[in-house]
């Protein structure tokens, strides 16, 4: 028996699907229809589907051609980018290089969207109306990786009421009526040759999981791209459903605070040996099977599959081995273990509350007695930059993919008047390291970059300081009638829907 706000749902949307309508079902409405006044993952991902930037990405991530057909570097400073042409916003007007000095302008004027994508960018020069060049403060090589989601408007009509969307994408934005349905029609003038199959779609925000999955197999929805783990195997045994797995950009990593922390006592963990000891006594196929209802890749660097200098080789954690980990305590005079408070966020990460529970009874073997405090997501990020834990969970996003970006965050010394170290809470500074990825930023040759990325994630992997868990793992299941393709980042490219 299906329950009342279930069979509520299902009853709204049972409606006759056309042939070419697409239905996609979500878990959250869209944050804003302004592209430059968010920096939500799935609202940006949707608006991509209207609006575009200068570059988009391949279903593996690699960068391609977009609003530019090519750019390159002319000078350390300098990226030249050459623009489209005969290209048209929806209603018609043409796109030109003032629509992206418009654009840029426009994200570096409000802190609460694409501020940090753009920061680097002093100045705009528009060359002619399909040529622009972006000056930079500093050589920035990962400046292209940035404008992926820095999306053009039109600076004729950029499209901030709400309920109007003025892009240059395949698709037009028909209606939208938060908290209930977006409505998108292709857009039949759209430049690129490559049309997908779809031509209507319905973005419906149904935040019960339950009548999400429900209305999936009734044949009242046609996509589902939040799914629990634990609804999968269920999923699987229904018939005309397709369950699509992949990994995900997400890390989630144990820090360790290896310097002085607020309140009384010494720091165990500024012990190497301590902290490695903490990650044989984890058992992380157990973590992946039991907690994680195997929706997680188990993970030895702070990047995962999809990230510009991952290596696969190396993406391998610590052999759960409880007799070394007894080893390396002995070693750092703590043979009958320690307290040790972990915090951990609650809603940030798949089942991050109860990852964090999980670790307590596995560290309990070495004698660590591990407090776990829970934290609002909301105050999470303002908990760690106080700095009063000594542990911590992190579930970091590779955006844009690109390694140097985390090693720039996470590993480098916190220097709040440049632009290193900001999201670094554990107080780990090795100058050999910091060179390396002051040296990364400035390096634009990729072959030269992977092997600066090679030695920084060694040392960094060596040193213990963070201790991957697992990479998360998209879970999205849909109608047999479609074909979706599924990207790391989870951004639903609506174009590259087929029926089959």
């Amino acid at each position: 028996m299906i329950a009342p706000a279930i069979a509520a749902v299902v009853a709204l949307l049972a409606l006759p699907v056309q042939a070419q309508t697409m239905r996609w079902a979500t878990d959250r409405p869209l944050a804003t229809l302004d592209p430059h006044a968010t920096a939500d993952a799935f609202t940006l991902g949707v608006l991509g589907n209207i609006h575009e930037g200068l570059v988009r990405r391949t279903p593996d991530l690699a960068l391609e051609p977009a609003l530019a057909v090519e750019w390159r570097a002319v000078e350390p400073l300098v990226w030249r980018f050459a623009l489209r042409e005969g290209v048209a916003f929806h209603d018609g007007s043409p796109f030109s290089a003032e629509d992206v000095a418009f654009s840029i302008a426009r994200a570096q004027a409000n802190p609460a969207g694409r501020r940090g994508r753009v920061a680097t960018i002093a100045a705009v020069r528009v060359v002619d109306p399909h040529t622009v060049e972006l000056v930079t403060r500093a050589p920035d090589p990962l400046l292209p990786q940035r404008l992926d989601t820095v999306l053009v408007l039109s600076r004729a009509a950029p499209s901030t009421v709400a309920g109007e969307a003025n892009g240059t994408g395949p698709f037009r934005l028909d209606a939208h009526a938060p908290e209930r349905t977006t409505r998108l029609t292709r857009n039949t003038a759209w430049w690129d040759r490559e049309r997908g199959m779809i031509v209507h779609v319905e973005l419906w925000p149904i935040p019960s999981a339950a009548a999400r999955l429900a209305a999936l197999p009734a044949g009242d929805i046609d996509l589902v791209t939040t799914i629990p783990p634990e609804a999968v195997a269920q999923l699987r045994d229904r018939q005309g459903v397709v369950v699509v797995e992949g990994p995900a950009l997400r890390t989630v990593m144990l820090g360790f605070d290896i310097g002085p922390v607020a309140g009384p006592g010494t720091n165990p963990l500024a012990d190497g040996r301590v902290r490695r000891a903490i990650a044989h006594a984890i058992d992380g196929e157990t973590l992946r099977k039991e907690v994680m209802g195997g929706a997680a890749l188990r993970a030895g660097l702070p990047w995962g599959p999809g990230v510009f200098g991952h290596r696969p080789e190396e993406d391998r954690g610590p052999v759960f081995d409880l007799d070394r980990a007894r080893a390396l305590l002995a070693e750092a005079a703590l043979p009958a273990g320690f307290p040790l408070r972990l915090d951990c966020p609650q809603g940030r990460a798949l089942h991050d509350a109860a990852l964090c529970a999980a670790l307590a009874p596995m560290l309990a073997k070495l004698g660590i007695r591990l407090t776990v405090n829970v934290i609002p997501d909301a105050a999470y990020d303002a908990a760690l930059a106080r700095r009063e834990a000594r542990a911590f969970l992190l579930a970091w996003s590779a955006e844009p993919p690109e390694a140097g970006q985390t090693l720039a965050a996470l590993a480098h010394a916190r220097d709040p008047a440049g632009p290193f170290g900001h999201t670094n809470h554990t107080g780990y500074d090795r100058a050999e390291l910091n060179g390396l990825i002051a040296a990364l930023a400035g390096e634009f040759a990729p072959a030269r970059r992977q092997a600066l990325i090679d030695q920084a994630a060694a040392m960094l992997r060596a040193d213990a300081v963070y201790l991957p868990l697992h990479h998360e793992v998209l879970t999205w299941a849909h109608r047999d009638r479609i074909r979706v393709v599924q990207r790391p980042d989870g951004v639903v490219v609506l174009n590259a829907i087929t029926l089959p």
